[in-house]
C-alpha cells in the first residue's frame, strides 16, 4: 500500500510528531517486531498505521478496549498484542493455540472443541448500555450454530453477550446483554460480524456489511470474561477470526470498513 502526500495515515504520522507513523500505532508495530523478534514489512507497517489513524479520524478508536489484530504480525505471539499496551493481552487457554493454527494473511483457526482465548476483560466492565463486540470472520464458516465471541454460559444467561453463526441454517445471532438471542438470516458470514448498544430498549447487530436491530431490553452485564472463539469454555467455534475488539459502544459501519480495509490491505502487503 502506497501512501500520497494527503493520505489520513501520512497526515496522521506528521501529526503525531517527527513525520513518522501515529504513535499509538507505532508503539503497536513496535511491540509486535518484538514478540515475532523480527521486522514486519514496510507495507503492513502501512496497513496498520492507516487502520490506526482511520479509526481515530472516525471516532471509534477510544471506544476499543480490548483489541487484537489477528494477523499481519509474522508469529502468532506477534498477532496476540493487544492494539494499546494499557488494554489486556488475551490468554492462550491452555497453550491450546498452536503457530500452525495461524495464518498472516487469514487470522487464526479454532478447532471446534479447545482452542480459545480469554480476553481478559470483564463483560460487566463497560456500562449495561455503552457497549460492543466484534471480530471478523475471515474464513471456515461454521456449520452449524456456534458462538464467535461472547460472555454468557448457559446460553440463555440474561445479561450475557454473544455474536455467532450458522452457516448451515444461513443465520447470524446475537445477544448484548439479554437473555434472549436475536436471529437474522444472512447468506454471507465472512467479514465484521458485532453488536452495539446505546439505548436499554435496543441495540445494533452488524453483519454481511449491514446494520440489523434486535428490539431487546438490557439486563445488568455479567460477571464473566469476554471469550473470543466461543461464549465460554465449553461452547467453541472451528472458525477462522483476524479480528476482534471489545468496548464501548460504537459506529459498527465505520469499524467495518476500516477493519475490511485492514485485511485487505494485510492480504495485498504480505508475500
Amino acid at each position: 500500500m502506497t501512501l500520497g502526500l494527503f493520505d489520513p495515515a501520512f497526515l496522521g504520522g506528521l501529526a503525531a510528531g517527527g513525520g513518522g507513523y501515529d504513535a499509538d500505532a507505532q508503539a503497536y508495530i513496535t511491540a509486535v517486531e518484538a514478540a515475532d523478534g523480527q521486522s514486519l514489512e514496510a507495507a503492513v507497517k502501512d496497513a496498520i498505521n492507516a487502520f490506526f489513524v482511520g479509526c481515530k479520524s472516525d471516532g471509534i478508536f477510544s471506544a476499543l478496549k480490548a483489541s487484537c489484530i489477528l494477523a499481519g504480525a509474522r508469529t502468532l505471539s506477534g498477532a496476540l498484542v493487544p492494539l494499546v499496551s494499557t488494554m489486556p493481552a488475551p490468554t492462550n487457554v491452555g497453550g491450546n493455540f498452536v503457530a500452525g493454527d495461524y495464518n498472516r494473511k487469514t487470522g487464526l483457526k479454532g478447532d471446534g472443541s479447545t482452542k480459545y482465548l480469554d480476553s481478559n476483560r470483564n463483560a460487566n466492565a463497560d456500562p449495561q448500555d455503552d457497549s460492543h463486540i466484534s471480530v471478523f470472520v475471515s474464513a471456515d464458516i461454521a456449520t452449524s450454530g456456534q458462538p464467535y465471541i461472547g460472555a454468557a454460559d448457559p446460553f440463555n444467561e440474561a445479561g450475557g453477550s454473544s455474536v455467532g453463526g450458522n452457516g448451515a441454517g444461513a443465520s447470524v445471532f446475537s445477544r448484548n446483554r439479554t437473555s434472549n438471542p436475536t436471529f437474522f438470516s444472512v447468506s454471507l458470514q465472512v467479514g465484521l460480524l458485532g453488536n452495539s448498544r446505546s439505548s436499554p430498549s435496543s441495540y445494533s447487530v452488524r453483519y454481511n456489511g449491514t446494520n440489523g436491530v434486535a428490539n431487546e431490553t438490557s439486563s445488568t452485564p455479567n460477571n464473566r470474561n469476554v471469550v473470543i472463539f466461543g461464549r465460554a469454555s465449553t461452547a467453541l467455534t472451528s472458525s477462522r477470526l483476524s479480528f476482534y475488539s471489545i468496548g464501548e459502544a460504537l459506529d459498527l459501519a465505520l469499524l467495518d470498513a476500516r477493519v475490511t480495509t485492514l485485511m485487505s490491505d494485510l492480504a495485498a502487503a504480505i508475500p
